[in-house]
């Protein structure tokens, strides 16, 4: 199959929306980071400052994985224009490859966000029971 340089050059938006997302998420972690309050500590504080770690963990290696799709990508058209067609085709797939390991990475990213909502709500929900207790 020949790749034409029209090919890698339709992954550009999608590779740009993507790491604008990613980093939307980045700066969203980090204001919920500057807002957390360690002071007001709990049974679940240390559960949520590990995902909060793992959480900018994988987003540094999702933004860095989209980077890597991006620079490929961009190589394989120079290789494709320089008529390397082979050898563009080989580095538009590992391109590709990097796009999908960063994908990977944000669904983990959004199942360990999902794990410290679940201990965000268990703690409101033990407060909740606590006060109903006392009345």
């Amino acid at each position: 199959m020949l790749i034409t340089l029209t090919t890698p050059a339709m992954l550009f938006p999608a590779v740009s929306l993507l790491l604008l997302a990613y980093t939307n998420r980045f700066v969203t972690l980090a204001s919920i980071i500057r807002a957390f309050d360690p002071q007001r500590e709990d049974k679940n504080t240390t559960e949520q400052i590990a995902n909060l770690r793992r959480r900018i963990y994988l987003i540094r290696r999702m933004q860095e994985a989209g980077v890597i799709s991006f620079f490929l990508c961009v190589l394989s058209m120079m290789a494709i224009y320089l008529e390397y067609h082979q050898v563009g085709s080989y580095v538009f797939a590992a391109s590709l490859i990097c796009l999908m390991y960063s994908l990977y990475l944000s669904v983990r990213e959004i199942t360990i966000s999902c794990d410290a909502l679940e201990l965000h709500l268990e703690h409101f929900s033990t407060d909740f029971k606590n006060k109903n207790r006392r009345k």
